[in-house]
């Protein structure tokens, strides 16, 4: 480096380098103008003043000097080298490979450019060229451990963990007897345990459990050496060995749900689907009643017993475990006993045992059978527990009645409003549950779990704006809405682009999806740091964790939600494109010269506020001026904010369905993925790829309504199309002609034929019957009044139960909706769908969808009163000096409504 400067010019050279890695930016800027005021061509340096300018935000004037100093001087490893850093800092990786690649020509055993490169293999999944890297530098470095290290689970990634175990062995070899130091003793009892790990996966489990036990006195985590043994042992059979050790581990932590789990295996009792026999469940009770005796203090072994026992016995361990966490009044009772609910017969059990206890502590004050007084809070809290079972089962009438008296009896208990407002949510009165969200956040304004419930609840009820100034009251600056999308606040840039969608606002939520996607590529980015940090550190079994983790990464939730919601923004763009600016015009030409004056200056005020405010915006951001080392911290304004120039695309399908790819190869077993497709690849006329939607449907669900839809919609489509003329024509007939004969509901059938045996199939369900009346009016146009017909005749039959409190009925409220949406946009029957709102109004009173009696957009209801109240009060969030004396009997604290965090 700066080998061709003199002495005095290359020590300059060498204080830019150090003040680069120091972040000294204005130090090493002026050391480089000094070398370059003598050498203006110093290709070198050039490259170097490019590179420091680039950390000082200055990208273009970085890259012009580096493509200059590389020009003046293309034989210099630094030159290369420095282009491809500023590449990687724009996460080109790509081109930074490329640029490592050109240094190495000219100085193949850099071990700064191999390292480098061997980092950005890792993070693009090179792992050829990472074995290959990683080699190079274990021949050049062989006395640095992190080589070997390094070089060992490289092999790893590369799926060969035999030739990994090869390499740590001979690494171990190289070390003295005496070896770890009592520093280096964590790192080096991690490369054992990952070691171990590596024999397990290449199934030499008898060499794994012997090379442990050997290993013992240098491992220093003995909890997880423990775990790693019991896990052996099971593997290799010897369950007898494992059943102590699995014991042993429960003597130190008895709510670990996996040791029980381990010890259920070891002794024989334990099954992947939860399914057990008379014998079998008898045996495990004893088990757990011996297991109790010794860890009587323990919650799991109480809670994990209620999973396999049935009938009275079930009731006995239900009653016994529920009796003392209503006592002390625990919350999250039922978020606990929720995932019974899925078990046959236990949801009945559950509301007879319940609702003994609130008669027994509303009559005595005390439990059946016990003469101890329980406090009064117990009976509120079995109100709370009985609000959110009758939620569960969508009996919301009861469940409000319960909550509401729970409510009266001790009206300052924030978690009795929260759950008010989710049963409101459940029973479609958004805007009711948003006003009772917004009164448990004023019961407790530093509550941030509470305010973003209340958030949630909001956006849910499409009251965008009122959400986001709660959601502020929580972000680093008070009003600043863009430190919600800094913090990656995922759940509410997806609510709220869900809000846009409904309300028709495209570009809003357009912009709200595609930040979530974002936040998903700077995941992917954030790996960067730990390719070198975890094999300096050894922790070597998480690093690989996470690599493959963020291998699958685009599975998560979050991600295909966002996705599913931005390529439904585009289809409905492709439908219903925005006007041109020649339409604008035209309609403008119709309107009066005075109307055409006043429209003008609007636009050309509205412009000249958003520019404005623009400004005042830059000018706040920039007064912080710039840092010691000068880099100027800026935030940039956002010059979309209301998403415009992302509806300006020319063909949103293409946009569509490049997330639609990631879906595809990342949840395939969603239907909505496959959904999507069809739906996109049917408007590009791609029709071999919208059958292979349809065969993935039929794959993961044949039964359901939109597999069906789908599957008659698509050969409904073929059957419209002109007989086949070229050549790529007819070979994508005769492959449509010969899936069709594989397709089972189609054998032998015409389409009307494969409908008719679809409905006879389901005709007991709301949503088969809707599908089969929708491809009815595709198939057949003058079937619609038969269509709407077989709709409106659908019965909503009540659900078979034993439960003491009120019936339950089939169709979910969600379901109802679609129907409506059927009817009245797609069979186009306005009528029909107004018969159905009157009528889903009376199964669904809470409904504002359908208007119900006792929803929030009736006049007379309280409810309804409470929300326009929430609403008006609650936009003001501004601070302002209160009589913080007056609470209502309700529970609602007024007093606080204005206080900001």
């Amino acid at each position: 480096m700066g080998a061709s400067l003199p002495p005095k010019e290359a020590n300059l050279f060498k204080l830019i380098v150090k003040s680069y890695e120091t972040k000294q930016y204005k130090k090493g800027l002026k050391a480089a103008d000094a070398i370059l005021k003598k050498f203006p061509d110093h290709g070198e340096t050039l490259s170097m003043k490019g590179l420091t300018l680039n950390c000082m935000d200055r990208k273009s004037e970085a890259y012009e000097l580096v493509r200059q100093g590389l020009k003046n001087d293309l034989k210099s490893h630094v030159c290369w080298h420095v282009f491809g850093l500023l590449y990687r800092s724009d996460r080109e990786y790509r081109e930074a490979i490329k640029c490592y690649r050109n240094a190495l020509k000219i100085d193949p055993d850099n071990i700064e450019i191999l390292r480098d490169l061997s980092l950005l293999q890792a993070q693009m999944r090179d792992l050829s060229g990472f074995v290959e890297t990683r080699q190079q530098l274990l021949t050049l470095k062989p006395n640095h451990r992190m080589n070997w290290i390094g070089f060992s689970v490289a092999h790893h990634l590369n799926t060969n963990a035999s030739k990994a175990v090869e390499i740590l062995e001979a690494y171990e070899g190289t070390l003295e007897d005496d070896y770890p130091p009592e520093n280096e003793r964590c790192e080096h009892g991690e490369m054992l345990l990952y070691k171990i790990s590596l024999l397990e996966e290449c199934g030499l489990l008898e060499r794994a459990l012997e090379e442990l036990r050997k290993k013992e006195p240098k491992i220093v985590d003995k909890l997880e050496y423990k775990e790693q043994e019991v896990a052996l042992l099971v593997k290799l059979g010897r369950l007898e060995e494992g059943e102590v050790l699995y014991r042993a581990l429960l003597s130190m932590n008895p709510d670990n749900y996996r040791y029980y789990e381990g010890l259920q295996k070891c002794v024989g009792l334990y099954s992947v689907d939860g399914q057990y026999s008379p014998d079998e469940i008898d045996r495990l009770d004893s088990l757990f009643r011996s297991l109790g005796q010794q860890y009587k203090w323990s919650s799991a072994v109480k809670r994990i017993p209620l999973d396999f026992l049935q009938g009275d016995k079930f009731r006995e361990a239900a009653d016994n475990y529920i009796r003392p966490l209503l006592t002390k009044g625990v919350p999250s009772l039922f978020s606990d006993l929720s995932s019974l609910y899925n078990h046959p017969g236990k949801a009945d059990i559950l509301e007879q045992l319940i609702l003994e206890l609130e008669h027994s502590i509303r009559t005595s004050g005390q439990y059946p059978g016990r003469v101890e007084k329980e406090p009064p809070s117990t009976l509120m809290w079995t109100l709370f527990l009985l609000a959110q079972h009758y939620d569960r089962r969508g009996q919301y009438e009861v469940a409000l009645s319960k909550i509401d008296e729970a409510i009266e009896h001790t009206p300052t208990v924030i978690d009795l409003y929260s759950v008010k407002s989710r049963i409101l949510k459940h029973a479609g009165d958004f805007a009711a549950a948003a006003a009772f969200a917004d009164e448990a956040r004023c019961m407790d304004l530093a509550d941030r779990y509470v305010n973003s419930e209340c958030v949630k609840r909001m956006l849910q009820a499409d009251q965008v704006a009122l959400a986001e100034k709660t959601a502020v009251l929580f972000t680093k600056d008070g009003d600043q809405h863009n430190n919600l999308h800094d913090m990656q606040c995922m759940w509410y840039e997806l609510a709220s682009g869900e809000s846009y969608f409904r309300q028709g606002d495209l570009g809003r939520a357009l912009k709200k999806f595609l930040a979530v996607e974002k936040h998903y590529a700077d995941i992917t980015e954030d790996q960067f740091d730990f390719h070198s940090y975890c094999l300096r550190k050894m922790t070597l079994r998480t690093y690989v964790e996470m690599l493959k983790f963020q291998d699958r990464l685009h599975s998560h939730v979050y991600f295909e939600k966002a996705a599913a919601g931005a390529i439904r923004c585009y289809i409905k763009l492709h439908d219903s494109p925005p006007k041109s600016t020649a339409e604008e015009d035209d309609e403008m030409s119709k309107l009066l010269p005075s109307q055409k004056k006043k429209m003008r200056q609007k636009q050309r005020k509205a412009e000249a506020r958003a520019k404005k405010e623009a400004e005042e915006k830059n000018e706040e951001m920039n007064a912080g001026g710039a840092s010691k080392s000068g880099k100027r911290h800026v935030k940039p304004v956002d010059p979309d904010p209301h998403g415009e120039k992302l509806l300006q695309v020319e063909d949103p399908l293409s946009e569509a369905t490049k997330y639609l790819k990631l879906l595809q190869k990342n949840s395939p077993n969603s239907l909505e993925t496959h959904l999507l497709a069809f739906e996109c690849y049917t408007r590009r006329n791609k029709i071999l790829l919208a059958l292979q939607a349809v065969k993935r449907l039929l794959r993961l669900d044949a039964e359901h309504p939109d597999s069906h839809r789908c599957l008659i919609k698509l050969f409904h489509i073929v059957g419209s199309m002109n007989a086949p003329v070229t050549d790529n024509e007819k070979l994508i007939w005769s492959v449509l002609e010969a899936e069709r004969s594989t397709i089972s509901q189609l054998h032998e059938k015409s389409l009307v034929e494969a409908n008719n045996a679809f409905l006879e199939n389901h005709k007991d369900s709301l949503m088969h019957r809707a599908a089969f009346a929708e491809i009815l009016n595709i198939l057949d146009s003058n079937k619609k009044s038969e269509a709407v017909k077989l709709v409106e005749e659908s019965t909503n039959n009540f659900v078979p139960r034993n439960g003491a409190l009120g019936p339950i009925r089939e169709w979910t409220l969600k379901d109802c909706i679609a129907v409506h949406k059927l009817l009245g946009t797609v069979l186009l029957d306005q009528d029909a769908a107004l018969r159905w709102k009157s009528r889903c109004a009376e199964y669904f009173p809470y409904s504002t969808y359908f208007e119900g009696s006792r929803s929030s957009v009736s006049p007379n209801l309280v409810y309804s009163q409470l929300s326009k109240n929430s609403e008006n009060e609650s936009s003001n969030h501004s601070t302002g000096s209160q009589n913080a004396g007056s609470i209502k009997s309700n529970g609602k604290l007024d007093a606080f409504k204005e206080l900001t965090i």
